[in-house]
């Protein structure tokens, strides 16, 4: 990695894209620290730092610490990351999102200015929503229209800024814009939750016993790095053989190839579905006070809670950890099914003659990359459990209450990987042009 960063500084035009990122992020981090006028920052807070809403925590961490500020980014880039998810999904249901995909570039960009759309139709709603639960908890300074209004019109231009960022860092800058900025605000919170936990289990401990508390602490989050960019790079790579044509007096074809096939084909998406749908109604009923009481839906909302999974004095909640893991697997295996096409692939390969050895092409190509497809997906979708499970598990039964978990590593591996990918790829451009002018 560092190797790869010194040598993209010594490329003027890829030195000058690095740079860019660079700056755009400290903006973007300033931003942050800008809180919304017409909110009491301080009431925000102390009500923020009592719940025990673990989904608060994982808001916290991807908006860089913006939600608990209250700051004009509070809401960050989550409306867009919805939204394109959304867009996604409908491009498979809808036939007229689907044909303008196939457009090329001109559908792209309708598709991109319609989720635009959506981005700030939904940042509008979420500010609403916000706007209406703090006027009911008393957290604003005054409770009155205009500032209701400038409330949700700070919040929605904030949401439309960053989105705009992320779009300039991705044509002028390195990787994917909305991933880095995502990347850094859950970075930006790391060095918070380290300080927690060396409060928690390090601090007033004698030298032997916090010496034994920080090599767990570093040999845990190491082993998760690890099998998380383990997990992001491993693949079933299918063999494809191409017959040889005859054209004119030349044979041409007959190369070998390989289909390859993620383990795990959803990336983070099966992790973020669940954790949105377990975690949106207990921050709804956060905000608005609802979730006060010892009746059936209070149980309810505590079953759904991540703060309570795990716990050896409350073990019943902990239904909501397996309802949680099922969630992920279930979600793995639909958005998987709705990005990858098997009987789409075969069709390809058997128009361009190819074939897989020892396969019929067709439908018998089809079924089989169906079966690869199930056991490879089940596969990702276990060690995308264990990554969401081993933070949970040491929150509930130690404690150790911390915003970044198994979501946040996959995030910040998967991007840092793949904007590493973009700049080695930017620089064997630049190699194969000065070859070629030479």
């Amino acid at each position: 990695m560092f190797e790869t960063l010194r040598n993209a500084f010594r490329v003027k035009e890829i030195r000058k894209r690095i740079l860019y990122t660079f700056f755009m992020l400290i903006v973007i981090r300033i931003g942050s620290q800008l809180p919304i006028p017409g909110v009491n920052g301080d009431l925000f807070a102390e009500w923020f730092k009592n719940q025990t809403a673990n989904g608060l925590g994982f808001f916290d961490a991807v908006t860089g610490g913006s939600f608990l500020n209250m700051s004009i980014f509070a809401l960050n880039i989550t409306p867009y990351i919805t939204s394109s998810i959304i867009m996604q999904l409908l491009t498979i249901a809808i036939p007229a999102l689907e044909e303008l995909q196939r457009d090329g570039e001109d559908g792209r960009k309708k598709i991109v200015k319609i989720t635009r759309f959506v981005t700030i139709a939904l940042a509008l709603v979420q500010s609403i929503t916000m706007v209406v639960g703090f006027s009911r908890s008393g957290y604003l300074t005054q409770n009155n229209p205009l500032t209701w209004i400038m409330i949700v019109t700070s919040l929605t231009a904030g949401s439309a800024v960053l989105m705009w960022f992320g779009e300039r860092i991705t044509e002028n800058g390195v990787g994917n814009g909305i991933s880095i900025v995502l990347t850094i605000n859950i970075i930006s919170r790391i060095p918070n939750d380290l300080s927690a936990l060396g409060k928690q289990f390090v601090s007033g401990k004698s030298i032997p016993k916090g010496t034994v508390a920080v090599l767990i602490i570093a040999a845990i989050i190491i082993a998760m790095v690890l099998f998380v960019v383990l997990l992001q790079g491993a693949e079933r790579r299918i063999p494809v053989q191409y017959s040889k044509k005859v054209q004119g007096r030349k044979q041409v074809g007959g190369q070998s190839t390989y289909i390859p096939l993620k383990v795990n084909t959803s990336g983070v998406i099966p992790v973020i579905f669940a954790q949105s749908i377990m975690q949106t109604p207990v921050i709804i009923a956060s905000l608005v006070g609802a979730n006060q009481g010892t009746g059936f839906w209070s149980k309810v909302l505590a079953g759904l809670s991540q703060s309570n999974w795990c716990n050896p004095d409350q073990p019943v909640y902990s239904i909501g950890l397996i309802v949680y893991i099922l969630m992920i697997v279930a979600f793995a295996y639909f958005y998987t099914q709705i990005t990858f096409n098997p009987l789409e692939i075969a069709d390809n390969m058997k128009k361009s003659g190819g074939f897989i050895p020892g396969i019929r092409p067709g439908k018998p190509t089809s079924d089989y990359l169906n079966q690869i497809l199930n056991f490879i997906v089940f596969i990702g979708a276990v060690g995308l459990s264990i990554i969401a499970f081993v933070p949970i598990f040491f929150n509930g039964v130690f404690n150790a209450d911390v915003s970044f978990g198994g979501t946040s590593i996959i995030i910040i591996v998967g991007v840092i990987i793949e904007t590493l990918k973009q700049i080695e790829s930017q620089m064997k451009v630049r190699y194969y042009k000065g070859f070629l002018t030479d």
